[in-house]
């Protein structure tokens, strides 16, 4: 699950340029990134055995040491404990603990918690396996669906404890698969709190336990993010929760209300939906999903909230929310979001809030190396090097992921400890934000990438560029047809000039798998007169993207960078 959706559009900066031309990327990469989502690499997935550096590692079982072996993590540096020290151990941490040891780096990950972070224990991993079932469920009880295939299906039930222990064991597996792969590469897993205590200095320990202090040539901070719950909401974890609370699944109210439809929202509508449940969204925002492209949106709001059993109010603000007690309902005061005004008071069995999330920057010692947070976010520059409190970068700290705030998604921060390794191992890297992609795993999904349409247009007129749009739908794909699942559109904004594709956006069976194209294609700079003549199988879901780039209009003088054909 994706925590809610932020993009820093910072001025263009001037990236070293690989063989590859990115004449119109202001971030691009010069090396292709491997961005996964949730940044979980091969030997987070359990394998047995794993290839490093021509070392054949087999994965061990769990073990109560938690030394690094020497051989696979790189030597100590002459004057330091490490050559890198990551505080923190979820996707990103993970995602930069792998790369550094592949870079030869001495490296070591504090983590006060458990191995995994959010993503995998509080967020993507658990709430995919919710959404699995929902999948599952809504597929079983569509009649009209099941006679469309000429299949007959009795009534659907579920095991609500059953579907609760299948997130917990799927969060469970990956976590250990993590750990698992971090022994083995010989990565020192610190336990306890860290601390930034000075430059290439920080301590680590558990409450009641004397500190460690710790020296690495260079830190990185990957410590997260937290629900964000707004004043005046009492959250008591049973009927008043976050998602944390509600990825547990203790029970299936009648009626939920869920303040906030963004990422978070949105998928828990689908889960909660699913399972019997009659859902009302609270939105400050005039319009649902904000964030989102206006027209996927419209799409969206037909396909996803229309025909379930939703109800929402838009434009208000939940100015107080009281837990169920005594046999009392939840009560929601709702205010008008311009004029403060009480609009109305809710009556109900259960809220979510899902108000997007705050960084977990408190407690790390910043003040040690004169950094100041805003609005709680660690500020850093397109490098994600730490700048202090007078606009000085801090020298060999680097802090990626949601505590940076530039976009907070789980493989944004592994593709971002990624890029730090490259840097502090001598090869300039900055990574290329809007070639990221990210989804939102309702049925159908939906996913996007670069600019939404009002962004594109609006930097065009500050640019001074055209912007068009092409559009295809799932309707006209054989294999969507096939499924009996026709709904769904993929658009296209781009610039006709160039060829330069500026956005992608999706809605439609498997859609957080089809943007992968359209990421990879930002990131290396592809333009649409090249990647139209891709070939696709047929019959795939990969043709809604075929028709799409073809059906692009690009201006007749633009040049293709296409080489030369090989013989076969």
């Amino acid at each position: 699950m994706q925590s809610s959706f932020s993009l820093s559009l910072s001025h263009p900066t001037t990236v070293p340029r690989s063989n590859h031309t990115f004449d119109s990327l202001p971030f691009a990469p010069s090396k292709p990134i491997n961005l996964r989502l949730c940044g979980l690499r091969r030997e987070a997935l359990g394998f047995s055995s794993l290839s490093r550096r021509g070392l054949k590692l087999h994965t061990p079982t769990l073990s109560k040491s938690i030394s690094a072996s020497l051989t696979d993590n790189g030597s100590p540096p002459k004057s330091f404990d490490y050559d890198l020290i990551i505080i923190g151990a979820g996707v990103g941490g993970h995602g930069a603990a792998l790369h550094a040891v592949e870079k030869g780096l001495k490296t070591a990950i504090i983590e006060g918690d458990v191995v995994g972070g959010t993503c995998v224990n509080r967020g993507c991993v658990p709430s995919k396996a919710l959404l699995a079932v929902s999948g599952r469920m809504r597929e079983l009880q569509s009649e009209h669906h099941m006679k469309a295939l000429g299949l007959q299906v009795s009534a659907a039930g579920y095991d609500r404890q059953g579907v609760a222990d299948h997130a917990n064991n799927l969060a469970s597996k990956i976590r250990n698969n993590l750990t698992n792969s971090l022994k083995a590469l010989g990565v020192d897993i610190l336990t306890g709190v860290g601390t930034v205590l000075g430059p290439q200095k920080v301590k680590f320990g558990k409450a009641g336990f004397p500190d460690n202090i710790m020296t690495a040539k260079d830190i990185i901070i990957a410590t997260g993010s937290v629900p964000f719950v707004p004043k005046g909401i009492e959250v008591d974890g049973k009927t008043v929760i976050t998602s944390d609370h509600a990825l547990k699944l203790e029970f299936v109210p009648d009626w939920i209300v869920i303040v906030g439809s963004g990422y978070i929202g949105l998928e828990f509508s689908d889960v909660y939906t699913a399972l019997g449940s009659e859902v009302t969204f609270v939105e400050a925002l005039d319009q649902l999903m904000p964030g989102f492209d206006p027209e996927i949106s419209k799409l969206a709001q037909r396909v996803l909230i229309n025909p379930r059993k939703i109800d929402y109010h838009t434009g208000v603000f939940a100015s107080k929310i009281t837990p169920a007690k005594d046999g009392k309902p939840v009560t929601i005061d709702l205010i008008d979001a311009k004029t403060k005004e009480h609009k109305d008071t809710l009556e109900v069995d259960a809220a979510l809030i899902a108000t997007g999330r705050a960084p977990y920057t408190n407690g790390l010692g910043l003040e040690n190396i004169n950094v100041v947070t805003q609005r709680g976010f660690i500020p850093v520059d397109e490098r994600m090097r730490v700048i202090d409190a007078d606009g000085n970068l801090v020298p060999h700290l680097y802090c990626i992921g949601d505590a940076n705030g530039k976009m907070m998604l789980a493989h944004a921060a592994s593709a971002q400890g990624i890029s730090v390794v490259e840097q502090v191992t001598g090869r300039d890297h900055v990574l290329n934000h809007l070639s990221i992609p990210a989804a939102c795993f309702t049925h159908p999904e939906i996913s996007m990438v670069g600019l939404t349409e009002p962004q594109a247009r609006e930097r065009g007129e500050t640019e001074g560029f055209e912007v068009s749009v092409a559009k295809t739908s799932f309707k006209a794909n054989t294999k969507a047809l096939a499924e009996n699942e026709g709904e769904g559109l993929a658009k296209l904004i781009y610039r006709p000039d160039t060829g330069e594709i500026l956005g992608v956006h999706i809605l439609g069976l498997h859609a957080a798998d089809l943007i992968h194209e359209a990421s990879n294609a930002i990131a290396l700079g592809t333009r649409i007169q090249d990647i139209k003549f891709a070939v696709h199988a047929h019959p795939t879901l990969s043709e809604v993207l075929d028709e799409l780039f073809k059906s692009a209009k690009v201006e007749a003088h633009v040049a293709s960078q296409l080489s030369e054909p090989v013989a076969v």
